[in-house]
């Protein structure tokens, strides 16, 4: 089956169900509460299979006049139904050692009453119930076909609890919870498709067959019921209801219900007189009945009550994905004829995400004058006009295509174009997945096969939707077009930072690259690390600036280019020796150094060698190799005090310098490749490589990676990308 066809089931049955299910998940929130209130009463009793049921008959008939039964729930709450002086029926929980009263069973709370009527029936009675079952068994389909959708987009059943993508609010948690709350909510719907069978008698007899046991004439009679050996071997752990004899004749039993029977029990001499056991039916009921309401233990009646949120918030965030979807398939409204077009831009989206990055690049197509037509993948066909295709898509799953994007291959191969095109591929998707843009890569080769068209720039991937990334992108087409394309950045939520004062203790001038390192003391006890970066608020305005840090001797210490109009820069550098000022400490886990690295290698250009300083300094590692690039020897001047100290209590630092103005006019990609063996044992031999620079300087390097990983036997360029070992900050 498709991807489509799995999502348009779960969809449609959801919005069938979804009053009924919204109902439910109400009433089955109350209904959860009930048992842990039930429990916080306080009348639970320990160790009930160290109290002999003998006991608890004779504490019960010393204590009351007349006892008419015993019921043990499965809180471990001892119930017992006696008849006062007045002849009076009243129920109480006791102390099974003594008879003490406990505390009256009291009425039933009317929500509680309320809400299981509306559970069960809808008050619709037979009709109800049915409407009920029908319901759980819908919702039973919902969660199979949803484990599917979420086991195809995570990559497989095996790799459902990978981490999850980076996407809006609902998909995320959508996804989330949906892994938490499976096997609860799957217990709940199979669980109430059986207690609804049950009740419509499409189940086999639930009936006891009592048969006779022979009794002998001979046998024994005690005068106390604590003397005998039924009584006194069996625990109230095994009793789920004791029915009393009416009077002492022997011809009246104790009527005795065990978990998995029930028996007959003469009064005087304890032998059982008759015995039934309990067909499975029965058993599987008494089972689904605590699984559904949680009765007995207060753990699962916490996961029943939060599975039943959860699937509140299915409903709600399924409709909100839904909502997204059908807006982003409307697509961009007043589009020209796809004919009159010289730009054509195709999306693959399952979330949405490709066709937000669409759209922003139709919108700045558009603004400069050119005629635009934007539509799905499935829908490709011939134009009659157009010089220049561009894709953005994502990848589904195990590198599937998103479902708007299945039919491409198949239309692709049997459409002609009238005109040569260019054509330009950009991927989207996470490096947190095996088949990282796996669908843009086949899609890139098969437009490359055909004849007609030229690739105009090389696949390029973005992770996690970097909106700087796709910048960098913008760049590069923009330079073949030979015109700027202005795109709307997305909003961003401004993250709260806690700031705190820091002390300038050195700045040094500019050097011949307008750069200055700047040493920083925190005025309080802050932790940080090399690899954090420092928010800085210029001018006391909102608008954060974030430096990567290095940790060096207890300081922070940043690298920091000036740029002509820039705020953070020019604020930095205003800073005086002596001088406070509010910043904040970013924590950034993913590009920490990993502890214990023995091999390490930092590549860095600019004034992205700022945490490797850092790391320089703290690595205990056996192999530490650099590699940086600037454009003169004088550019690396700046950093040579301090690599001189750091590198002295090293064994084996390695430093490859590359200058694109000077000398070999290399950059750093290049001694990369020079260094192929270095970093190929480097990384077969599950060592750290870290990039910190420019997001160009990034996509360079990491191609030359690929290359040198061409033909490794050990680990692919794929899985090097989605390992630890692998660990970028790029800008």
């Amino acid at each position: 089956m498709t991807i489509s066809i799995w999502r348009y089931s779960h969809l449609t049955l959801a919005l069938i169900s979804s009053l009924f299910l919204v109902v439910a998940s109400v009433t089955g929130i109350i209904l959860a509460v009930e048992p842990i209130s039930h429990q916080t009463k306080g009348y639970a009793v320990a160790d009930l299979d160290q109290v002999p049921l003998a006991t608890t008959i004779t504490a019960l008939k010393d204590s009351y006049d007349e006892v008419l039964g015993l019921e043990v729930e499965s809180f471990g709450f001892v119930k017992a139904s006696v008849l006062t002086m007045e002849m009076e029926t009243l129920d109480v929980y006791i102390d099974p050692l003594t008879g003490e009263q406990l505390g009256e069973v009291e009425e039933r709370p009317y929500v509680y009453t309320f809400a299981t009527n509306v559970h069960r029936s809808l008050f619709l009675k037979s009709i109800g119930r049915f409407f009920v079952g029908l319901i759980s068994l819908l919702l039973l389909i919902i969660a199979v076909t949803g484990l599917v959708l979420l086991a195809k987009r995570q990559g497989g059943f095996l790799k459902l609890f990978t981490k999850v993508q980076k996407d809006y609010f609902e998909l995320k948690y959508h996804v989330v919870l949906s892994r938490w709350f499976f096997i609860p909510i799957i217990i709940l719907a199979f669980t109430g498709v059986y207690l609804s069978a049950e009740k419509f008698n499409l189940l086999p007899k639930t009936t006891v067959d009592q048969v006779e046991v022979s009794v002998s004439n001979s046998a024994q009679k005690y005068e106390n019921i604590a003397d005998i050996p039924f009584f006194k071997e069996t625990t109230l752990a095994e009793i789920r209801q004791v029915e009393f004899p009416f009077s002492d004749d022997p011809e009246e039993y104790y009527l005795i219900a065990l978990q998995n029977k029930e028996v007959e029990v003469h009064q005087q001499t304890g032998e059982i007189v008759s015995k039934g056991d309990y067909p499975f039916v029965t058993l599987a009921s008494r089972l689904s009945l605590v699984l559904h309401t949680g009765e007995g233990n207060v753990l699962w009646s916490v996961i029943l009550f939060l599975a039943s949120a959860s699937i509140l918030f299915f409903m709600y965030s399924g409709f909100v994905m839904t909502l997204k979807r059908r807006k982003k398939a409307k697509g961009v409204s007043q589009m020209p004829d796809k004919d009159e077009c010289e730009y054509i831009i195709l999306v693959g989206s399952e979330s949405g995400t490709a066709f937000d990055f669409a759209q922003r690049f139709y919108n700045g197509l558009t603004q400069v004058g050119k005629k635009v037509y934007l539509t799905e993948l499935n829908k490709y066909s011939a134009y009659a006009k157009a010089k220049n295709i561009i894709v953005f898509t994502s990848t589904y799953g195990e590198g599937e295509p998103p479902s708007n994007a299945r039919k491409f291959p198949a239309i692709f191969s049997t459409v002609v174009q009238p005109n040569a095109i260019a054509y330009s591929v950009v991927g989207f998707g996470s490096l947190d997945y095996p088949d990282y843009c796996k669908y843009a890569i086949d899609l890139d080769q098969q437009i490359y096969a055909d004849d007609n068209f030229e690739r105009q720039l090389p696949l390029f991937k973005i992770n996690q939707a970097d909106f700087e990334s796709f910048e960098l992108w913008l760049i590069q087409f923009s330079n073949k077009v030979g015109f700027t394309i202005p795109v709307k950045r997305p909003l961003i939520h401004k993250k709260k930072y806690k700031k705190v004062d820091f002390e300038v203790v050195e700045r040094t001038d500019l050097n011949v690259d307008d750069t200055f390192l700047l040493r920083l003391r925190p005025a309080s006890k802050i932790n940080f690390t090399s690899g954090d970066l420092l928010a800085i608020f210029p001018n006391n305005d909102e608008m954060v600036r974030q430096y990567s840090i290095a940790k060096v001797d207890d300081y922070i210490l940043l690298s920091v280019k000036k740029h002509e109009l820039g705020r953070g820069s020019n604020f930095l550098y205003g800073l005086e020796t002596g001088q406070f000022f509010k910043a904040a400490i970013d924590v950034n886990p993913h590009f920490h150094l990993p502890k214990n690295a023995k091999n390490s290698i930092f590549i860095s250009n600019g004034t992205g060698i700022a945490p490797f300083l850092g790391m320089i300094s703290e690595n205990t590692a056996q192999n530490t190799t650099l590699f940086w690039g600037g454009r003169t020897r004088a550019s690396q001047s700046l950093y040579d005090d301090i690599l001189q100290k750091s590198r002295s209590g090293l064994k084996n630092f390695n430093l490859f310098a590359t200058y694109s103005r000077e000398g070999k006019r290399q950059y750093i990609q290049d001694a990369v490749l020079e260094q192929r063996e270095l970093v190929l044992q480097t990384i077969n031999e599950k060592g750290t490589i870290m990039l910190c620079g420019s997001l160009a300087m990034q996509h360079d390097v990491l191609d030359v990676i690929e290359k040198i990983l061409e033909g490794n036997h050990q680990i692919t360029f794929e899985a090097f990308e989605q390992s630890d070992q692998l660990k970028t900050d790029c800008y």
